[in-house]
Order: C-alpha cells, then structure tokens, then sequence
C-alpha cells in the first residue's frame, strides 16, 4: 500500500480516537460522583406551578373582575377592603388559553391585564367595588393607562350575571354624568368568559418588592392622575355656622 495512504488513513484514525477520548472524557465530567452531590438547580415549572389557584371555598362568596392597567396597581386598593376574600392579578379575555406574562405583554393575545376579586356581598356590595375601580383608573383612555399603552392595558369591567352587569352599566352612566371627566367615558363592559392567573412573582408585587412598586407607580404617571382627577374631599361645614362662645 502506498505509504502516503497509510500515514493518511493513521491520522484519520488518531483524530478519531481523540475525538472518542473527548467525548468519554465530557460524559464523565457531566455526571456527578456518588460521593458528591450534584449542583443545585431550580426545578423547571410549569405554567400552572407558577400559577395560584383561585380560592372559592364559600358558596356565599362572588367573583367580580377588573381591568384597570397594569395589574401591580389594581391589587393594592381591593386587597384593603373589608370583605375581600382574595385578589389574583391575571388575563382575562384570552383568544389562547394559559398565556404567559410574555405573550400578553407583546399585545396581539386578546388578553387585559385584571384582577379577580373574591368578595363577600354580606359586607361588601358589588356597586362599593366599582366605586372603588373608577378610582383608581383613567377612563377616558381607549388606548392603555397612563405609561402603558397597548391593548392588554385597556380598562374594562367584566360582569357575572345580569345583576352586575346592570349595577356596572349604571355606574358608569352615573361617573359619565358627574362631570368629572371632559372626555367620554369608554371603559368597557363585557360579559365574562375566561380568567387565567398570572404568574406567581407578579402576585402581591407591591408587598414583595415595595421599592421597585412605588417608582414604577410614580413613573407611570398613574397617581398625578388619580390626585387631580380625585382630590381629597373637604370635611362639611356644620349648619349654623360656628358656636359663640359664652
């Protein structure tokens, strides 16, 4: 055999036989010794891990859900009420089932950033928790809220029943006829069809990371809004005016 072949065919066998080494070589390094424990890794969960449930254990208790922006600013104010059972941030309105925070933040899911209140009617009416969405919204904005905008930001109620779609569409005939705002009212009114929870880290964001909540609320906008639009009530004044001392 011509000697220029065979060094060929040697070096074809020599890298070979390295290219094997290495490969024995990385199995090796990859799996742990049994005297010492592999690296720690994060368990890989699934979207409805990451998820909370939504907790109706109570026949008595009622769904009502809100859709006011992004969902960090809309758990605070129904969390504090008396009468809240629970409050999830989520999506509501979806053309895909279970979407991620990802998804919907890229528009084009079909879904609202909302909230889902579990409430008790014996201490909190419905019309009491509307009362408390208009106020922590901009209504007038067809677009988003504040420094979100985008159709996963749009303001919408969605109701359970005739009777909270009644006492929602008369809320909103009421605010549109005070006068309050120059601009129509177009927050929406929809019958309820799907809510998916959001992912876990986005529950209660403004207790598990109070700093970083309150400079994203500043910056959005949201309460400049809320104090001109809302401004604190002054006390009346008592009839008769003010007592002449003896």
């Amino acid at each position: 055999m011509n000697k220029k072949i065979m060094v060929v065919i040697g070096l074809i066998a020599l890298l070979a036989g390295m290219v094997m080494a290495a490969g024995c070589e990385k199995k090796a390094a990859d799996k742990p010794a049994a005297d010492k424990p592999a690296a720690h890794k994060p368990a890989k969960l699934s979207a409805d891990d990451k998820k909370p449930a939504v907790i109706m254990d109570d026949p008595r208790m009622q769904k009502a859900v809100f859709a006011g922006g992004h969902f960090w600013c809309m758990t605070p104010p129904f969390e504090k009420i008396n009468g809240v059972k629970q409050v999830v941030a989520g999506y509501a309105g979806c053309h895909q089932p279970n979407p991620t925070y990802e998804q919907v933040a890229a528009g084009g899911s079909g879904c609202l950033e909302a909230v889902m209140v579990i409430f008790d009617p014996r201490k909190v009416p419905y019309k009491d928790l509307l009362e408390v969405f208009w106020r922590q919204i901009d209504p007038t904005d067809d677009g988003g809220q504040f420094s979100d905008q985008g159709s996963q930001y749009r303001t919408a109620i969605y109701y359970f029943g005739y009777k909270q779609k009644m006492e929602a569409e008369a809320s909103k005939a009421e605010l549109s006829d005070s006068g309050r705002f120059d601009q129509p009212i177009v927050t929406m009114i929809l019958p309820f069809l799907r809510f998916y929870p959001a992912e876990q880290y986005h529950q209660d964001y403004y207790q598990k990371n109070p700093q970083d909540y309150e400079q994203y609320r500043k910056a959005s906008g949201r309460d400049q809004f809320l104090q001109k639009a809302w401004p604190p009530e002054k006390p009346a004044e008592s009839e008769g005016g003010e007592e002449t001392p003896e």
